[in-house]
């Protein structure tokens, strides 16, 4: 008997598909409630607190955290160059507290776009995996699938610039900057025209790659309908947060406790692991939550108790809660990188 085939998916089919697709569908589920109780559009378009708790406290600012696993508290990881992963840090709240001293506006508005750059690039290098994953070199194919995550995540993007005041903001009221209508105008038949001819290409293709078709397909579903279909912070929220944060959970435990592992792991092992895993950076989102209302925004007294006041030092406290955030988008393009990133695969398991 010949060797077997190799796979075509980074993790595993069921875990794949579980990550990608599986995060899609709890969007979807998520919508057909924010449907069910009048969430997405009109005056009832606000992400509720038990939204905000599940979807930004529990995913997006607890996979921020996640980082630690994957540097600063890898051993091996972090001595391959412990320079640059003190630095990251540092240089970032340096220059955050003279971008704040600027104004907050502008504070806001660059961390903004940082956030939207990362969350597309994220995209792009799921495509940009599977493609390794299954040998892909062909030009052609890579201009295609280049086109077509960037446009899936690009133009709903553009769209939203274009029809500015949104009932929701990436961070806050105010942090994007208006563009004509005419871009989204021109972006759109060029959108419909590249997935159309990347999903055609797709089904005929010999050798499939499902994983990727997953990424594209998910990633244009949820850009398009959080953004564009709905004006609502309730529909960008569960969209947005949900497909960009559970796979990133995965990846970092897939790449720190199941891709080599000394010997297999029994299942119960992985639940008291992963539960772990998820405690610990719960944990430490909750405490960066608790500071940023206690310090900042004074809004929900009802989970963080009383707010202190810092006004006087927001200069400071801003980007200090901030640093988190800005050193999981600078280091997320360093270690995920397979050029400069030796032993980075996520064999095994």
């Amino acid at each position: 008997m010949g060797a077997p085939a190799p796979s075509r998916w980074l993790f595993s089919p069921a875990v794949d598909l579980a990550a990608f697709g599986g995060s899609a569908a709890l969007s979807s589920l998520l919508l057909a409630v924010g449907w069910h109780l009048g969430l997405l559009d009109g005056e009832k378009a606000d992400t509720p607190e038990w939204t905000w708790v599940a979807a930004v406290l529990l995913i997006d600012v607890a996979h921020v955290w996640s980082t630690l696993f994957r540097v600063y508290l890898d051993p091996t990881e972090f001595g391959r160059r412990p320079g640059v992963y003190l630095l990251v840090p540092v240089v970032g709240f340096v220059a955050g507290v003279a971008l704040y001293e600027v104004g907050a506006a502008a504070f806001w508005r660059c961390l903004a776009y940082l956030a939207v750059f990362h969350f597309v690039r994220q995209q792009y290098g799921w495509v940009m995996l599977y493609r390794a994953k299954c040998g892909e070199r062909d030009r052609a194919g890579r201009r295609l699938d280049t086109a077509a995550i960037y446009l899936a995540t690009v133009y709903p993007l553009v769209h939203w610039h274009a029809h500015l005041p949104r009932r929701f903001a990436w961070f806050l009221r105010g942090d994007f900057t208006a563009l004509p209508a005419i871009c989204a105008d021109v972006l759109e038949p060029v959108y419909w025209t590249v997935l159309t001819v990347y999903f055609g290409r797709s089904a005929w293709r010999r050798f499939p790659n499902p994983g990727k078709d997953v990424v594209v397909l998910t990633t244009a579903a949820c850009w398009y309908v959080g953004i564009v279909l709905f004006d609502s912070d309730y529909a960008f929220t569960v969209t947005n947060v949900v497909i960009h944060g559970v796979p990133y959970f995965v990846l970092v435990y897939w790449y720190r406790w199941v891709r080599t592992p000394a010997e297999p792991r029994p299942a119960g092992l992985h639940v008291r692991t992963a539960a772990g895993f998820l405690a610990v950076v719960w944990v430490l989102a909750f405490a960066e939550e608790l500071l940023w209302d206690r310090l900042v925004w004074h809004d929900r007294d009802w989970l963080f108790g009383a707010g202190w006041s810092a006004r006087d030092w927001r200069g400071f406290v801003v980007p200090l809660l901030a640093l988190p955030q800005l050193t999981h988008y600078l280091l997320d393009g360093l270690v995920w990188r397979r050029r400069g990133n030796p032993g980075f695969t996520l064999a095994g398991g």
